[in-house]
């Protein structure tokens, strides 16, 4: 067991590991757990703490790999000892023994409880949000050149291949097998009757929750000092870019005309997991504004089609989540994983695929270049990098009309799913569904993908065997000064080790949390606020009172409060910000922000209001 009470990421591996001795001694007893926290401390204190946030989950993903195909792979890279007279390793041996032979081949019947400790031990540490170092920021910048590289080869087999559909006719000399010839056509037809009836210039313009290339602040982003020439070919300035004729009546009267340029994405890294950052591109304010017109209408269009809405999702995980659970008991269907999928979505292949009168709107407000973070322009071939609103949805409906294109028959059909680059396919299917995805310029992420065995991955869940494997990962790093980011991860961490029954690493987090942040309520109390699963009498908070008004009785608790700047712009530009806004706002029902659950107080849509990214806080209030 863990010495003291600290909250470092040694202390929270013991504990783990405490826990998963007291839950199952009779494999794992006082004798192996000792050991194993031995080898952690001479790692850690040889290596670093990369031993928890990279060696233990290259660890965890040769188990994943094993799961699938059967056999686990060599782990002498890892500088991990191996069991005498066996392939396994040593650490954690005895649940590794539990699911494979000696000779590191896949037990017929392995212990899917010993499946969920490896993976919850090797995975702790994986999303953890370290500083990067210089070299994998370089790496990710390379990786994102050379992908543009590889597009332009790409691009000039596409365009081979949209030529010789124009002309299709058995006398037809073909570059190109009549399969690929005949997956474009029937996409192309596919996505022509998806958007038979749409109309890319019926839409409500609206800005993003993130940055711009031009770096407005947020109520200078209605202030379109610029609009690019070819997105007012499509999209004109009075009818897309004001609230009415009369705003622009004065501002000709004014002498306010915007710019034509045609202003580069840029570049920043954000983080992503212990492997390295993730790359975005963000948009001029003029793309980014039609962009999310354009992206609601198709989103909100895809999920009601006949031919999409039981496909292609955009909001809800959970048909492929539970997809992926079946798969994992019965076999019958495969996850595939794209690697740099939005990446690998070429303009040449949207082009292809994508009706003309469609194309032709798609392309006028995608950036043609970004500017890197060495200050360098690289011209774009992609659609649209990840940071454009229009890259998911045209992502997903690009590989959804692929795969359906491709297959057999109508039940084939129905069996694919995709949310993003998260796709469910049948098993009888999957060879040709990767070569096909392969065939026009994506790329099937092996490591990720399950198409043997009984292990399923998609989503954010793990499965296996019919049983939901998927770890607790902590992301953020635990501070003791007080932060609304790390006051809801944590809890979030805790409750999710609640309902693991990790109890000691729950005790652990829940001493800290109040060491810090005090009194915090528990799911039983029902606030609107971050609570925990269980809290000791003596900690549960004692502030209370009876609002009369709401006839409810109401607990002084911690809750997410984003500061409010208020900034008075022109008339027209709040009309402007009110005719796009107003309509998607619910301030009935608390907010979130980010993928931690920051609860935010609701407030009723102001025009003069405004929250900033990064800023929210921790108040005390009557909930």
């Amino acid at each position: 067991m863990a010495t003291n009470n600290s909250l470092d990421e040694r202390n929270l591996i013991a504990t783990l590991l405490y826990d998963v001795h007291t839950s199952h001694a009779e494999v794992f007893n006082q004798s192996a757990l000792e050991k194993t926290i031995s080898i952690v401390n001479s790692r850690v204190d040889e290596e670093g703490i990369s031993f928890l946030t990279k060696t233990l989950p290259k660890l965890g993903k040769l188990l994943d790999r094993a799961l699938t195909e059967g056999i686990l792979a060599n782990v002498s890279e890892l500088r991990l000892k191996t069991q005498q007279d066996s392939e396994l390793p040593s650490f954690l041996g005895e649940f590794f023994a539990r699911v494979f032979s000696r000779t590191g081949e896949l037990l017929p019947s392995p212990c899917v409880q010993s499946v969920c400790v490896l993976r919850q031990a090797l995975y702790l540490f994986y999303k953890y949000e370290l500083p990067y170092t210089i070299d994998q920021e370089r790496a990710v910048v390379t990786q994102f050149e050379k992908t543009e590289d590889d597009l332009s080869i790409v691009d000039a087999d596409l365009a081979e291949i949209a030529k010789e559909l124009e002309t299709l006719s058995p006398a037809t000399k073909r570059a190109f097998p009549d399969s690929m010839l005949m997956v474009a056509r029937e996409a192309r037809i596919a996505l022509s009757k998806v958007f038979s009836r749409f109309d890319p210039s019926s839409i409500v313009p609206c800005h993003g929750p993130g940055a711009v290339a031009t770096r407005q602040q947020l109520w200078a982003k209605y202030e379109f000092t610029n609009v690019a020439e070819r997105i007012l070919e499509r999209y004109p300035w009075d009818a897309y870019f004001n609230a009415s004729l009369g705003a622009v009546c004065d501002s000709y009267q004014q002498g306010v005309y915007p710019d034509e340029k045609d202003l580069p994405a840029r570049v920043i890294l954000v983080p992503k997991d212990s492997r390295g950052p993730r790359l975005i591109s963000c948009e001029p304010v003029d793309f980014q504004w039609i962009q999310g017109g354009l992206r609601r209408a198709i989103v909100e269009l895809v999920e009601r089609h006949p031919l999409t809405r039981d496909s292609v999702r955009f909001t809800d995980q959970s048909a492929n989540r539970n997809a992926a659970l079946k798969g994992s008991v019965d076999g019958l269907t495969c996850t595939l994983d794209l690697k740099e999928a939005s990446d690998r979505v070429s303009l040449g292949l949207v082009h292809l695929l994508f009706p003309s009168h469609i194309y032709e709107y798609l392309e006028c407000c995608r950036s043609l270049s970004t500017v890197l973070p060495d200050g360098r322009e690289l011209k774009l071939r992609k659609f649209a990098p990840m940071g454009s609103s229009l890259c998911f949805p045209i992502m997903a409906l690009t590989i959804w009309a692929l795969l359906a294109a491709a297959a057999p028959n109508e039940e084939t059909r129905k069996g694919i799913l995709v949310y993003g680059d998260d796709v469910v396919v049948p098993r009888g299917y999957t060879r040709d569904a990767i070569e096909v995805l392969e065939a026009f310029g994506l790329m099937v992420n092996a490591d990720k993908s399950c198409t043997n065995g009984f292990f399923r991955e998609s989503c954010g869940l793990d499965a296996f065997h019919g049983v939901d494997v998927t770890p607790v990962r902590f992301r953020t790093v635990w501070t003791s000064s007080r932060s609304p980011n790390v006051y809801c991860s944590w809890i979030a961490y805790a409750n999710s080790c609640y309902d693991r029954r990790y109890w000691s690493t729950y005790d652990l987090i829940v001493e800290n949390l109040h060491r810090v942040y005090g009194r915090i309520p528990d799911d039983g109390m029902r606030l609107a606020c971050p609570s925990l699963r269980s809290v000791a009498l003596e900690w549960l908070p004692r502030k209370a009172r009876t609002n009369l008004a709401l006839q409810k009785r109401q607990w002084k608790v911690w809750v997410i409060k984003a500061p409010r700047i208020v900034h008075e712009m022109s008339g027209w530009l709040m009309l402007l910000r009110y005719f796009t806004e107003a309509a998607s706002i619910k301030p009935d029902v608390p907010m979130r922000s980010d993928d931690v659950g920051l609860y935010l107080e609701a407030e009723s849509f102001s025009v003069r209001n405004y929250t900033r990214r990064g800023t929210s806080m921790l108040v005390q209030r009557w909930r």
